[in-house]
């Protein structure tokens, strides 16, 4: 393995040039909390029976590359790792058994490495796994590296047309929120939905999907620079919340009913007032806690007024294709906020961190 270039905690040095043999590819590898190397490692042989080859060609970026690596996962896993969980490239090889694939095909790469053969993964359940190995980029080698292996199962080939920037955003991006939406909340045309942080990924990506549903939408951002984008996006009604209390107004929007569906996955900072945005027997469902983990539940509010919580994980292979054929039929589109190197990785990281983003920071490779 050639000397590595230092992100992060270290000063950056020029990144090697890849293989003119072939035989090693460049990878950026977590190395201990918040400090990236930008390394030149072993490309991958193979693949192996079942398995394809894909050339990645984008890494989306998102908060669990942010929790890997501030260090949240090291206590299970063995550092260097690969970092990034959301990804899509284009199929060199296949290997044998593989006949559902072939090479040029344009595919994403499932978020997490699922067994395949337990009942969840056989009823199509795939975030249900019960025998999860793991989360690319958080406990096992992700892909942001040139060349990476996966399973043909978890590699879902894209509609004709759509490129590997926008297959991307569909394993976490936008299939979390098919999932959120649809299997979980329900949600219905001439329903009314609040979406937390609408100028977040998986926000901007609600907005949309929401909107293509034929619902009302109302979304909350940090400023008014953003409120002007996430009206471009759809939203009928958008909200400062740092201007504003966002309840507040979604009562005065809704003339006191309040919302069908809350958006839910900033956590303590608006769950409170998030049950008090919705109306009687509205679904909350929610997919993360980017503020903390802990928060206190009107246990009044949530029998008297009938409502329905929904814990929402990931999302399963179907909610990726449906995402992306939206994606090829114009529904929707991901938005991009900034595109970055590999080289750049760490600065992508700290943006995502401090919220200082509309949609997604891409990583090209």
């Amino acid at each position: 393995m050639k000397p590595a270039q230092r992100l992060g905690k270290a000063a950056a040095a020029p990144a090697p040039a890849a293989s003119a043999s072939g035989e090693t590819m460049r990878a950026v590898q977590v190395t201990s909390e918040r400090t990236l190397a930008v390394c030149e490692v072993p490309r991958p042989t193979g693949p192996q029976a079942g398995e394809v080859q894909v050339a990645v060609r984008c890494v989306a970026l998102n908060h669990i590359d942010v929790w890997g690596w501030r260090g949240m996962a090291f206590a299970n896993r063995k550092l260097p790792i690969v970092a990034g969980a959301e990804a899509a490239g284009i199929v060199v090889k296949t290997g044998e058994g593989v006949t559902d694939l072939r090479e040029g095909d344009v595919v994403a790469m499932y978020g997490a490495h699922t067994c395949g053969s337990c009942a969840a993964c056989r009823d199509g359940r795939d975030n249900f796994c019960e025998v999860l190995t793991g989360m690319y980029g958080f406990h096992i080698d992700g892909f942001l590296c040139e060349y990476a292996n996966v399973p043909a199962r978890l590699a879902v080939k894209a509609p004709a047309g759509l490129d590997p920037v926008a297959a991307a955003m569909a394993p976490i991006t936008f299939g979390t929120v098919e999932h959120m939406l649809y299997d979980n909340a329900k949600l219905r045309s001439g329903e009314t939905i609040l979406v937390h942080a609408g100028g977040s990924g998986i926000g901007s990506a609600a907005i949309q999907l929401a909107k293509a549903t034929g619902a009302t939408v109302i979304t909350t951002v940090g400023s008014d620079e953003k409120a002007q984008k996430a009206t471009a996006l759809g939203a009928d009604h958008v909200i400062n919340y740092n201007t504003e209390r966002f309840e507040g107004r979604v009562r005065k929007i809704t003339a006191r009913r309040g919302v069908d569906v809350v958006f839910e996955h900033v956590g303590p900072k608006t769950w409170a007032g998030s049950m008090l945005s919705m109306a009687r027997g509205g679904r909350l469902v929610t997919c993360g806690s980017t503020t903390g983990i802990k928060s206190e539940i009107n246990l009044n509010l949530l029998y008297q007024q009938q409502l329905k919580l929904f814990g929402s994980f990931g999302c399963t292979m179907r909610n990726m294709a449906d995402a992306m054929s939206k994606m090829a039929a114009g529904l929707t589109h991901p938005v991009i906020d900034t595109r970055i190197s590999l080289d750049q990785l760490d600065v992508g990281l700290q943006r995502l961190e401090s919220r200082n983003v509309f949609g997604k920071i891409v990583v090209e490779i």
